[in-house]
């Protein structure tokens, strides 16, 4: 994959930009990286090439201006901001015909887009991280491989998380936060739903 010098704003400054920024730059992107904390965007693109920091809080008038201004000269735009603001920042992008990825679940308001993307010929991916998106992809290239080879899938069950090395266990969570942490508390209240016998089964809060 290379980048062939394409620019890709990427949203936010939280504990996921810091090391998708290296990456991108070191396969030939140009990143700009906007943060309502441009501290923290300074921090995270300091001495790397191709990377540069700029202040803007899309929350606030003055900062969506300022999101007009980074726009257009983007190829794609990554929102690693809060969920709730996808849907807007979405919208920015298509109309300026900008791909859009989201490392967050497909919500209700995120599938309305779907069509108007694929109308102007644009990539808009959610779900494109660990969990949701690697599990995903791990999940149908085991799936995949066994009916490949003339198997049938009797029973799947797969699980994602994040546990620390056991010499970096030291808190009594015995978790460590890699994203948000109020975004953490709230997906494990979410509600499980899974298939049984082809059909959707029933969902329980644990």
């Amino acid at each position: 994959m290379s980048g062939s010098g394409k620019e890709v704003l990427v949203l936010g400054a939280g504990m996921v930009v810091r090391p998708l920024v290296p990456y991108l730059t070191q396969h030939g992107y140009r990143v700009v990286v906007a943060s309502r904390t441009l501290a923290k965007a300074q921090h995270i693109v300091e001495g790397i090439s191709g990377a540069k920091a700029v202040e803007c809080d899309v929350d606030t008038d003055e900062g969506k201006a300022v999101l007009e201004t980074l726009l257009p000269s983007a190829d794609a735009v990554v929102s690693l901001l809060p969920y709730l603001l996808h849907p807007f920042l979405a919208k920015r992008a298509l109309a300026h015909n900008k791909h859009f990825f989201t490392t967050s679940y497909v919500s209700p308001a995120m599938r309305e887009l779907d069509e108007e993307a694929k109308a102007k010929n644009l990539v808009f991916i959610n779900e494109c991280g660990v969990d949701p998106g690697t599990d995903h992809m791990s999940a149908m290239q085991i799936i995949d491989d066994v009916k490949s080879k003339g198997g049938k899938i009797l029973s799947f069950t797969s699980y994602c998380g994040g546990l620390p090395a056991p010499d970096s266990n030291n808190n009594p969570l015995g978790y460590k936060f890699s994203w948000s942490a109020r975004g953490v508390l709230l997906a494990s209240t979410n509600n499980a739903i899974f298939l049984q016998d082809a059909t959707k089964a029933k969902s329980y809060r644990r």
